[in-house]
């Protein structure tokens, strides 16, 4: 039964993503809210989920809490980084967000410029949709991604997003 359940979501999962996968993961430098740089580089060799995310979208504390289980989970060989846009979000809103969901995982602060170069963002198309999780290998290349739909909730919210990384992690993508 289980291998029918991972089957499925195999077949689903390509469907959900949100094409943004495929290509190098734009290289970064953020601080977080210690004032800490998170460059992505510091992250090769081991795999990152990245994560864009907004303090009050309630989508996004969902995939906080399972990005905290999977953290625990996977220790030693994935690492999970989240990345806001500031303004609207500040040391204050990130802070109260941190403690009332319990949060280890870092929280970066962007200018936008990152978030742009993520989202291959024009003048046409100039925002995006939160939660958003790319999955980034030990090579630096982005291989998934997922925003916020009916069809990626098992991945954001669940238990998904932990067999998708068993695949990744075994070397059967």
């Amino acid at each position: 039964m289980r291998r029918i359940a991972l089957i499925s979501l195999c077949a689903v999962l390509p469907i959900a993503a949100q094409n943004l996968s495929g290509r190098r993961a734009p290289s970064f430098s953020l601080p977080d809210s210690k004032l800490q740089q998170h460059d992505i580089l510091d992250y090769r060799g081991k795999w990152l989920l990245l994560d864009f995310m907004k303090t009050d979208c309630p989508f996004c504390k969902a995939l906080s809490q399972n990005l905290e289980s999977i953290k625990r989970r996977y220790a030693g060989k994935v690492e999970v980084l989240s990345v806001v846009v500031s303004p609207p979000e500040n040391m204050g809103t990130v802070g109260k967000y941190m403690t009332d969901n319990k949060l280890t995982n870092p929280i970066t602060f962007d200018m936008g410029q990152v978030a742009i170069t993520y989202f291959q963002a024009t003048p046409q198309r100039p925002t995006f949709d939160t939660p958003h999780l790319f999955v980034i290998d030990p090579n630096g290349n982005i291989v998934r991604d997922w925003g916020q739909s009916d069809q990626t909730r098992d991945i954001l919210e669940g238990k998904g997003l932990a067999a998708m990384l068993d695949l990744l992690l075994s070397g059967k993508k």
